[in-house]
């Protein structure tokens, strides 16, 4: 039997935002994201590709029709409103129904449908059914690093008025050297900074700037999103030596935690590099390995 655990909004939110041009979403087996409330309250409004579980005679939840549960990456399980795992609510049960057919731990959303609707109503739809075409072309959206706080994208997020929009996007660090970004109708303060993405290039010298403008923004209560051409390398490197800096991680600590948010994050040798010695800046040592090949 697979381990129920809980998850934070925002870490569903990420699952619906891996993939670069096309949504990962219209993979078959990587999300199981399933609707535990009442049947009326989901056809009035549910999370985006959600189902809704349905009942035996005896009140005991089924798993879903023509969902191989035990081949999915993800399976994620929500009700109105539950926030822990000692409730007696729909939620723990339909997960525990769940955990004994995954081979992988079953998410509980922290606060159900009410609060990730609320953090996130621009994933609310009446919508039941997708197409695979329809899967492949939802919006992505940037990943988000910090709850509330900070976001990480490639240079079109950064152009997007309606991701800047419902993201309350405030302030946009871009690192793409060769498109800068304007700021448009949203009024959101702009901070360029060219850099190539070579392992010739130099980011070390920019941190301090990078952490200091990235916090001033969000002491202010501002959204800040960071973006480079394809958000893996310039942007991922940025946002890694802002978690050193500001939460005190570890170099290792600030990777693992940001593989988490985007998987397919890859800051380049050159960047490691810099992160390293940064490391050796922000706590004094240099605690991480990165020769070790999950670098």
């Amino acid at each position: 039997m697979a381990e129920v655990i809980m998850c934070e909004p925002f870490e569903l939110y990420n699952l619906f935002n891996q993939g670069s041009h096309v949504s990962r979403l219209a993979e078959i087996n990587y999300l199981c994201l399933i609707d535990a409330r009442e049947a009326q309250d989901y056809n009035r409004s549910h999370i985006i590709t959600a189902r809704n579980v349905k009942m035996d005679s005896e009140g005991t939840f089924l798993l879903p029709e023509a969902v191989e549960v035990d081949s999915m990456q993800h399976v994620v399980v929500y009700d109105s409103n539950t926030n822990c795992l000692q409730e007696k609510g729909r939620a723990v049960e339909c997960a525990q129904v769940l955990a004994k057919a995954s081979l992988c731990p079953v998410h509980l959303v922290s606060g159900g449908f009410q609060r990730f609707s609320a953090l996130y109503p621009f994933l609310r739809t009446e919508k039941i059914m997708y197409t695979i075409t329809e899967l492949e072309n939802l919006k992505i959206y940037p990943v988000e690093i910090i709850a509330g706080q900070l976001y990480m994208g490639d240079q079109e997020h950064g152009m997007d008025s309606s991701i800047l929009k419902n993201l309350k996007i405030s302030a946009v660090l871009n690192f793409s050297q060769t498109n800068t970004l304007e700021s448009g109708n949203g009024n959101q303060t702009i901070h360029n900074i060219p850099v190539a993405d070579s392992v010739m290039s130099d980011l070390y010298s920019s941190f301090e700037r990078i952490c200091s403008l990235i916090g001033s923004h969000i002491s202010m209560g501002s959204r800040v999103l960071i973006v480079s051409w394809h958000g893996r390398s310039r942007c991922s490197a940025a946002t890694i030596a802002f978690l050193m800096q500001h939460l005190k991680y570890t170099f290792e600590e600030a990777w693992k935690y940001m593989l988490k948010c985007k998987p397919s994050m890859r800051p380049n040798t050159g960047f490691l590099q810099q992160l390293s010695d940064w490391e050796l800046h922000t706590i004094g040592t240099k605690a991480t390995n990165i020769s070790e090949p999950h670098f």
